[in-house]
């Protein structure tokens, strides 16, 4: 194996670490920050009015504003942005619901 195969290879291995890592933080920080409203599988939970977000037609960019800005519109907690929260993380979360069936 020639070293640009090498380089290949390691590049491929890193890039998918990453993102099995950026799932598994997701569906921790979702399961800390969401789940309590949303439901551990993102079904919802009427009693509290939190829609469900599995197979939610937002796009990924759109919950990551939704959950790192706030909305003014929206009803709390979402009408601020989600306390301790940070843009890696809010990508992380609108990564994991977009996977929700």
């Amino acid at each position: 194996m020639n070293s640009k195969n090498v380089v290949a290879w390691i590049a491929i291995f890193v890039v998918a670490f990453t993102a099995s890592l950026a799932a598994e933080d997701g569906a921790a920080l979702y399961k800390k920050k969401c789940s309590g409203c949303h439901g551990g599988s993102g079904e919802g939970k009427p009693t509290v009015k939190a829609p469900a977000l599995k197979e939610t037609k937002l796009e990924a960019s759109q919950i990551v504003e939704h959950t790192a800005k706030g909305e003014p519109n929206s009803k709390p907690p979402h009408n601020k942005p989600i306390a301790g929260l940070n843009d890696e993380e809010a990508k992380a979360i609108a990564e994991f619901v977009k996977t929700l069936k």
